[in-house]
Protein backbone atom coordinates (compact mmCIF):
# COMPACT_ATOMS: atom_id res chain seq x y z
CA UNK A 1 0.00 0.00 0.00
CA UNK A 2 1.45 3.42 -1.08
CA UNK A 3 2.63 5.88 1.61
CA UNK A 4 0.05 8.79 1.71
CA UNK A 5 1.55 12.63 1.64
CA UNK A 6 -1.48 13.26 3.93
CA UNK A 7 -3.46 10.97 5.99
CA UNK A 8 -6.33 13.28 6.50
CA UNK A 9 -7.02 13.12 2.40
CA UNK A 10 -5.93 9.31 1.99
CA UNK A 11 -8.57 9.02 4.83
CA UNK A 12 -11.03 11.32 2.41
CA UNK A 13 -10.62 9.10 -0.63
CA UNK A 14 -11.47 6.40 1.66
CA UNK A 15 -14.36 7.48 3.20
CA UNK A 16 -15.62 8.11 -0.13
CA UNK A 17 -15.77 11.96 0.54
CA UNK A 18 -14.12 15.26 -1.24
CA UNK A 19 -10.64 16.05 0.55
CA UNK A 20 -10.03 19.48 1.40
CA UNK A 21 -6.93 21.32 -0.66
CA UNK A 22 -3.75 19.68 0.54
CA UNK A 23 -0.28 20.95 0.40
CA UNK A 24 2.22 18.42 -1.24
CA UNK A 25 4.83 20.15 -0.61
CA UNK A 26 6.35 24.19 -0.21
CA UNK A 27 4.29 25.82 -3.37
CA UNK A 28 2.73 23.06 -4.46
CA UNK A 29 -1.18 22.39 -3.61
CA UNK A 30 -3.34 19.78 -4.53
CA UNK A 31 -6.79 21.09 -5.18
CA UNK A 32 -9.96 18.53 -5.46
CA UNK A 33 -12.84 19.18 -7.48
CA UNK A 34 -16.02 17.52 -6.92
CA UNK A 35 -17.59 15.93 -9.67
CA UNK A 36 -21.37 15.60 -8.93
CA UNK A 37 -22.69 12.48 -9.82
CA UNK A 38 -19.46 10.70 -11.10
CA UNK A 39 -18.49 7.27 -9.42
CA UNK A 40 -15.03 9.27 -9.15
CA UNK A 41 -16.59 12.05 -6.90
CA UNK A 42 -13.27 14.16 -7.38
CA UNK A 43 -10.15 14.95 -9.46
CA UNK A 44 -7.45 16.70 -8.47
CA UNK A 45 -5.58 19.05 -10.46
CA UNK A 46 -1.86 20.76 -8.79
CA UNK A 47 -1.69 24.34 -8.36
CA UNK A 48 2.52 24.81 -8.72
CA UNK A 49 3.54 28.61 -7.44
CA UNK A 50 6.57 29.77 -9.54
CA UNK A 51 8.73 33.10 -9.57
CA UNK A 52 6.68 33.41 -13.38
CA UNK A 53 3.18 32.92 -11.46
CA UNK A 54 1.05 29.94 -10.75
CA UNK A 55 1.17 26.87 -12.87
CA UNK A 56 -1.32 24.24 -13.36
CA UNK A 57 -1.87 20.56 -13.83
CA UNK A 58 -4.46 19.49 -15.09
CA UNK A 59 -7.74 21.01 -15.37
CA UNK A 60 -11.17 19.31 -14.37
CA UNK A 61 -14.42 18.79 -16.07
CA UNK A 62 -16.20 21.34 -18.20
CA UNK A 63 -18.86 21.96 -16.06
CA UNK A 64 -19.82 25.42 -14.13
CA UNK A 65 -19.68 23.41 -10.95
CA UNK A 66 -16.32 22.21 -11.12
CA UNK A 67 -15.45 26.14 -12.08
CA UNK A 68 -16.43 27.55 -9.58
CA UNK A 69 -15.23 24.86 -6.90
CA UNK A 70 -11.92 25.44 -8.64
CA UNK A 71 -12.25 29.33 -8.43
CA UNK A 72 -12.80 29.14 -4.68
CA UNK A 73 -9.97 27.15 -3.68
CA UNK A 74 -7.28 28.74 -5.69
CA UNK A 75 -8.41 31.80 -4.43
CA UNK A 76 -8.89 30.08 -0.24
CA UNK A 77 -4.78 29.37 -0.95
CA UNK A 78 -4.17 33.34 -1.57
CA UNK A 79 -4.18 32.79 -5.21
CA UNK A 80 -6.02 34.50 -8.13
CA UNK A 81 -6.93 32.35 -11.31
CA UNK A 82 -6.31 35.14 -13.61
CA UNK A 83 -2.70 34.67 -12.66
CA UNK A 84 -2.27 31.58 -13.54
CA UNK A 85 0.07 31.47 -16.54
CA UNK A 86 0.73 27.94 -17.71
CA UNK A 87 -1.84 24.88 -18.00
CA UNK A 88 0.30 21.14 -18.39
CA UNK A 89 -2.36 18.77 -19.32
CA UNK A 90 -1.20 14.93 -18.28
CA UNK A 91 -4.14 13.64 -21.23
CA UNK A 92 -6.96 14.24 -22.95
CA UNK A 93 -10.01 12.86 -20.85
CA UNK A 94 -12.22 15.07 -20.22
CA UNK A 95 -12.19 15.25 -16.57
CA UNK A 96 -8.25 16.54 -17.22
CA UNK A 97 -8.97 19.03 -20.05
CA UNK A 98 -12.76 20.44 -19.22
CA UNK A 99 -11.79 23.76 -18.26
CA UNK A 100 -8.44 24.54 -19.72
CA UNK A 101 -10.02 26.87 -22.63
CA UNK A 102 -12.30 29.19 -19.98
CA UNK A 103 -8.71 29.40 -18.05
CA UNK A 104 -7.00 30.82 -20.92
CA UNK A 105 -9.60 33.02 -21.72
CA UNK A 106 -9.48 34.95 -18.06
CA UNK A 107 -5.87 34.76 -17.86
CA UNK A 108 -4.16 34.21 -20.74
CA UNK A 109 -2.34 31.08 -19.79
CA UNK A 110 -0.83 28.61 -22.43
CA UNK A 111 -2.46 25.41 -22.78
CA UNK A 112 0.37 22.45 -22.43
CA UNK A 113 -0.17 18.66 -23.46
CA UNK A 114 1.32 16.02 -25.87
CA UNK A 115 0.59 16.11 -29.38
CA UNK A 116 -0.68 11.98 -29.52
CA UNK A 117 -3.77 13.48 -27.25
CA UNK A 118 -4.10 16.88 -29.21
CA UNK A 119 -7.54 16.97 -30.53
CA UNK A 120 -6.67 17.84 -34.16
CA UNK A 121 -3.76 14.92 -34.33
CA UNK A 122 -6.14 12.43 -33.14
CA UNK A 123 -8.76 13.49 -35.40
CA UNK A 124 -6.68 13.32 -38.62
CA UNK A 125 -4.69 9.70 -37.04
CA UNK A 126 -7.01 7.96 -35.34
CA UNK A 127 -10.72 9.42 -35.60
CA UNK A 128 -12.77 11.02 -33.01
CA UNK A 129 -13.24 9.05 -28.98
CA UNK A 130 -16.15 7.40 -30.79
CA UNK A 131 -15.00 6.40 -33.63
CA UNK A 132 -11.96 4.96 -31.75
CA UNK A 133 -14.15 3.40 -29.57
CA UNK A 134 -16.16 1.48 -32.10
CA UNK A 135 -13.32 0.32 -33.87
CA UNK A 136 -11.78 -1.58 -30.75
CA UNK A 137 -15.64 -2.92 -29.72
CA UNK A 138 -15.84 -4.42 -33.37
CA UNK A 139 -12.24 -6.18 -32.74
CA UNK A 140 -13.51 -7.71 -29.33
CA UNK A 141 -15.12 -10.60 -30.88
CA UNK A 142 -18.46 -9.34 -28.87
CA UNK A 143 -21.80 -10.39 -30.45
CA UNK A 144 -23.26 -7.40 -32.75
CA UNK A 145 -26.18 -6.89 -30.30
CA UNK A 146 -23.22 -6.72 -27.47
CA UNK A 147 -21.41 -4.01 -29.47
CA UNK A 148 -24.35 -2.57 -30.28
CA UNK A 149 -25.02 -1.59 -27.19
CA UNK A 150 -22.04 -0.93 -25.66
CA UNK A 151 -21.33 1.51 -28.23
CA UNK A 152 -24.85 3.30 -27.71
CA UNK A 153 -23.98 3.61 -23.71
CA UNK A 154 -20.97 5.23 -24.97
CA UNK A 155 -22.69 7.69 -27.17
CA UNK A 156 -25.08 8.48 -24.62
CA UNK A 157 -22.66 10.29 -21.72
CA UNK A 158 -20.11 11.72 -24.84
CA UNK A 159 -20.49 15.17 -23.55
CA UNK A 160 -17.11 16.18 -24.58
CA UNK A 161 -16.39 18.03 -27.60
CA UNK A 162 -12.83 17.81 -28.55
CA UNK A 163 -12.15 21.31 -29.64
CA UNK A 164 -9.44 22.21 -27.29
CA UNK A 165 -6.74 23.95 -29.17
CA UNK A 166 -2.94 23.82 -27.99
CA UNK A 167 -0.61 26.63 -27.67
CA UNK A 168 1.86 23.87 -27.68
CA UNK A 169 1.76 20.08 -28.62
CA UNK A 170 4.68 18.25 -27.03
CA UNK A 171 6.39 15.60 -29.27
CA UNK A 172 9.58 14.75 -26.79
CA UNK A 173 10.72 15.53 -23.88
CA UNK A 174 10.45 18.92 -23.07
CA UNK A 175 12.04 21.02 -20.22
CA UNK A 176 10.26 24.52 -18.83
CA UNK A 177 11.57 26.90 -16.95
CA UNK A 178 8.78 28.60 -14.84
CA UNK A 179 11.39 31.27 -12.58
CA UNK A 180 12.99 29.29 -9.68
CA UNK A 181 11.24 25.96 -10.75
CA UNK A 182 12.00 23.51 -13.44
CA UNK A 183 9.52 21.41 -14.54
CA UNK A 184 10.82 18.00 -17.28
CA UNK A 185 7.51 16.94 -19.41
CA UNK A 186 8.18 13.07 -20.30
CA UNK A 187 5.94 11.52 -22.62
CA UNK A 188 4.60 8.61 -20.93
CA UNK A 189 1.99 6.82 -23.14
CA UNK A 190 -0.54 3.63 -21.59
CA UNK A 191 -3.78 5.22 -20.55
CA UNK A 192 -3.73 7.19 -23.83
CA UNK A 193 -1.04 7.37 -26.84
CA UNK A 194 0.04 10.95 -25.77
CA UNK A 195 -0.18 10.63 -21.77
CA UNK A 196 2.69 12.78 -20.28
CA UNK A 197 4.01 13.24 -16.70
CA UNK A 198 5.27 16.12 -15.51
CA UNK A 199 8.61 15.71 -13.20
CA UNK A 200 9.38 18.81 -10.57
CA UNK A 201 12.85 18.46 -10.27
CA UNK A 202 12.24 19.21 -6.24
CA UNK A 203 11.39 15.91 -6.58
CA UNK A 204 7.54 15.62 -7.35
CA UNK A 205 5.81 13.42 -10.50
CA UNK A 206 2.80 14.92 -11.44
CA UNK A 207 1.23 11.39 -12.97
CA UNK A 208 -2.17 11.93 -14.43
CA UNK A 209 -4.11 8.01 -14.47
CA UNK A 210 -0.75 6.45 -15.24
CA UNK A 211 0.00 5.66 -11.53
CA UNK A 212 -3.11 5.64 -9.21
CA UNK A 213 -1.94 5.29 -5.18
CA UNK A 214 -3.70 1.70 -5.75
CA UNK A 215 -5.13 -0.23 -8.05
CA UNK A 216 -4.18 -0.99 -12.26
CA UNK A 217 -4.12 1.62 -14.73
CA UNK A 218 -6.77 1.53 -17.66
CA UNK A 219 -5.13 0.96 -20.94
CA UNK A 220 -5.79 3.14 -24.14
CA UNK A 221 -8.32 2.09 -26.80
CA UNK A 222 -6.72 -0.48 -29.00
CA UNK A 223 -7.91 0.74 -32.41
CA UNK A 224 -5.15 0.51 -34.91
CA UNK A 225 -3.00 -2.19 -36.36
CA UNK A 226 0.36 -0.95 -34.29
CA UNK A 227 -1.18 0.07 -31.24
CA UNK A 228 0.30 -2.04 -27.96
CA UNK A 229 -0.85 0.17 -24.89
CA UNK A 230 0.35 -2.42 -22.86
CA UNK A 231 4.16 -2.28 -23.83
CA UNK A 232 3.79 1.61 -23.58
CA UNK A 233 2.84 1.47 -20.19
CA UNK A 234 5.64 -1.36 -19.17
CA UNK A 235 8.16 1.48 -20.85
CA UNK A 236 6.58 4.59 -19.06
CA UNK A 237 6.43 2.65 -15.58
CA UNK A 238 10.02 2.28 -15.95
CA UNK A 239 11.12 5.77 -16.91
CA UNK A 240 8.32 7.01 -14.10
CA UNK A 241 10.50 4.61 -11.50
CA UNK A 242 13.86 6.12 -13.12
CA UNK A 243 13.40 9.56 -12.75
CA UNK A 244 14.30 9.79 -8.69
CA UNK A 245 10.99 11.42 -8.15
CA UNK A 246 10.12 11.13 -4.33
CA UNK A 247 6.54 11.39 -4.54
CA UNK A 248 3.88 11.13 -6.91
CA UNK A 249 0.99 13.29 -7.43
CA UNK A 250 -2.01 11.08 -9.02
CA UNK A 251 -4.77 13.26 -10.51
CA UNK A 252 -7.34 10.56 -8.57
CA UNK A 253 -6.99 9.58 -5.11
CA UNK A 254 -4.12 11.15 -2.93
CA UNK A 255 -0.75 12.13 -3.54
CA UNK A 256 2.06 9.23 -2.51
CA UNK A 257 5.81 9.11 -1.39
CA UNK A 258 7.18 5.33 -2.61
CA UNK A 259 7.14 6.39 -6.35
CA UNK A 260 9.59 3.96 -7.09
CA UNK A 261 8.33 0.75 -5.12
CA UNK A 262 4.63 1.67 -6.47
CA UNK A 263 5.61 1.62 -10.27
CA UNK A 264 7.83 -1.40 -10.13
CA UNK A 265 4.39 -3.24 -8.13
CA UNK A 266 1.98 -1.45 -10.70
CA UNK A 267 4.21 -2.94 -13.75
CA UNK A 268 3.90 -6.54 -11.86
CA UNK A 269 0.19 -6.38 -11.61
CA UNK A 270 0.14 -5.81 -15.35
CA UNK A 271 2.30 -8.60 -16.23
CA UNK A 272 0.66 -10.67 -14.59
CA UNK A 273 -2.61 -9.80 -16.35
CA UNK A 274 -0.67 -10.63 -19.35
CA UNK A 275 0.68 -13.97 -18.24
CA UNK A 276 -3.09 -14.87 -17.70
CA UNK A 277 -4.07 -13.77 -21.18
CA UNK A 278 -1.02 -15.68 -22.76
CA UNK A 279 -2.00 -18.73 -21.21
CA UNK A 280 -5.80 -18.34 -21.76
CA UNK A 281 -5.23 -17.28 -25.32
CA UNK A 282 -3.64 -20.38 -26.24
CA UNK A 283 -7.31 -21.54 -26.65
CA UNK A 284 -8.19 -19.08 -29.56
CA UNK A 285 -10.30 -17.40 -27.34
CA UNK A 286 -10.85 -13.66 -28.21
CA UNK A 287 -10.99 -10.37 -25.96
CA UNK A 288 -14.92 -11.29 -25.59
CA UNK A 289 -14.31 -14.64 -23.95
CA UNK A 290 -11.08 -13.77 -22.12
CA UNK A 291 -13.05 -10.89 -20.23
CA UNK A 292 -15.06 -12.93 -18.09
CA UNK A 293 -12.07 -14.78 -16.92
CA UNK A 294 -9.94 -12.23 -15.87
CA UNK A 295 -9.58 -10.98 -12.46
CA UNK A 296 -11.86 -7.98 -11.95
CA UNK A 297 -12.98 -6.81 -8.56
CA UNK A 298 -16.41 -8.30 -8.83
CA UNK A 299 -17.26 -11.55 -11.23
CA UNK A 300 -17.93 -10.36 -14.59
CA UNK A 301 -21.46 -11.19 -14.67
CA UNK A 302 -21.51 -8.20 -11.31
CA UNK A 303 -20.08 -5.62 -13.31
CA UNK A 304 -22.43 -2.60 -14.22
CA UNK A 305 -22.24 -2.53 -18.35
CA UNK A 306 -20.05 0.46 -18.10
CA UNK A 307 -17.52 -1.20 -16.09
CA UNK A 308 -17.56 -4.17 -18.26
CA UNK A 309 -16.90 -2.06 -21.67
CA UNK A 310 -14.08 -0.47 -19.71
CA UNK A 311 -12.44 -4.08 -18.70
CA UNK A 312 -13.79 -5.36 -22.21
CA UNK A 313 -11.29 -2.66 -23.78
CA UNK A 314 -8.80 -3.69 -20.96
CA UNK A 315 -9.07 -7.21 -21.89
CA UNK A 316 -8.49 -6.43 -25.75
CA UNK A 317 -5.10 -4.23 -24.93
CA UNK A 318 -3.63 -7.01 -23.11
CA UNK A 319 -4.56 -9.66 -25.83
CA UNK A 320 -2.84 -7.17 -28.20
CA UNK A 321 0.42 -7.33 -26.44
CA UNK A 322 0.52 -11.18 -26.26
CA UNK A 323 -0.11 -11.82 -29.99
CA UNK A 324 0.77 -8.55 -31.84
CA UNK A 325 -2.56 -8.53 -33.29
CA UNK A 326 -6.38 -8.10 -32.37
CA UNK A 327 -8.47 -10.95 -32.76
Amino acid sequence: MSIPVSDAHAASYRARQVPDPVQVVDGVWGVPIPLDGSALRYVTVYLVDTGDGPVLVDAGYDHPACWTAFRRSVESLGHRVEAITTVLLTHNHPDHVGFAARLREVSGARVVMGRADDFATAHRTRGTFLTQLRAALDLTGAPADVVDGMYADAVAVAEHHETLRLDVALDADTEFRFGDVTIHAVPAPGHTYGHTVFHDTRGLVFTGDTMMAEGPTQLAIVSRPDDDPAGDLFRTLARIRDLGATIACPAHQFPYRDVAARADALAAFHRGEVDRVRDLAGDGLDAWRLAPRMPWRKPWDELGRGTRRFSLMHTLALLRHVTGAAR
